[in-house]
């Protein structure tokens, strides 16, 4: 059994991962909404809140406060807003970069220390999109493209770490929604992967024998 740290844990594939974990890991919950985080923490056996925001130092430090041992981190908090670049302002591209790829690189970067002693895992859940671009996924691609260099960046400059990216196709969260509304279609739940699946890969990576490395993992939605 070992702690495990996972971000954005309030829902979606957060609190997936969290009920896929519990049952083995001590958990730490890491998100903004603290009523939504409560709710997941009252499912899971072991679980640690705390209510932060990453994007800012305050947030970073109060999440790292106090940890002295650490097995791994999921890295699962994300924000997309659509647009094309004729449409965006450069305060969506912010956000973009700030929560998905800013955030990151800072929590991993503080808790590099405790990660070490502990050969542990970084697992970051990135996107379909962060292996393809498309029109209309500007920032939210190029801010997944960006995560990807950070991980692979890591890996080869923490070489007793693991290093998993996870790259999901569309999965049945709000966020998702939110995305199917701004391009106009009809939500339809039977055609994502369920946030469960997701939160299964990352399970796998952290029971990956010691011998090996999972680097990368797709996980797309199965055609009916």
């Amino acid at each position: 059994m070992g702690t495990v740290m996972i971000t954005g844990a309030s829902r979606g594939i957060g609190a997936a991962t969290a009920r896929a974990l519990d049952a083995d890991h001590e958990l730490i919950l890491v998100g903004r909404d603290a009523d939504a985080l409560a709710s997941v923490a009252r499912t899971c056996r072991s679980a640690r809140v705390v209510t932060a925001d990453l994007t800012t130092p305050d947030g970073v430090s109060a999440v790292a406060d106090g940890i002295s041992t650490l097995d791994g981190v999921i890295h699962c908090a994300g924000v997309a807003e659509l647009g094309r670049i004729d449409e965006t302002d450069a305060a969506q591209w912010r956000r973009a970069f700030e929560v998905n790829v800013l955030a990151v690189v800072e929590l991993t970067r503080v808790l590099l220390p405790v990660l070490r002693a502990a050969r542990g895992h970084v697992v970051v859940i990135n996107s379909g999109a962060g292996t393809t671009a498309k029109p209309g996924w500007g920032s939210y691609s190029a801010s997944k493209f960006a995560l990807r260099a950070v991980t692979d960046t890591l890996r080869g400059e923490e070489p007793g770490l693991r290093v998993t990216s996870i790259h999901p196709g569309r999965v049945d969260t709000d966020m998702q929604r939110a995305i199917v509304a701004a391009e106009g279609g009809t939500y339809d739940p039977s055609v994502h992967l369920n946030p469960d699946s997701v939160a299964t890969a990352v399970r796998h990576a952290l029971e990956s024998t010691p011998d090996a490395h999972p680097t990368e993992i797709v996980v797309r939605p199965r055609r009916h």
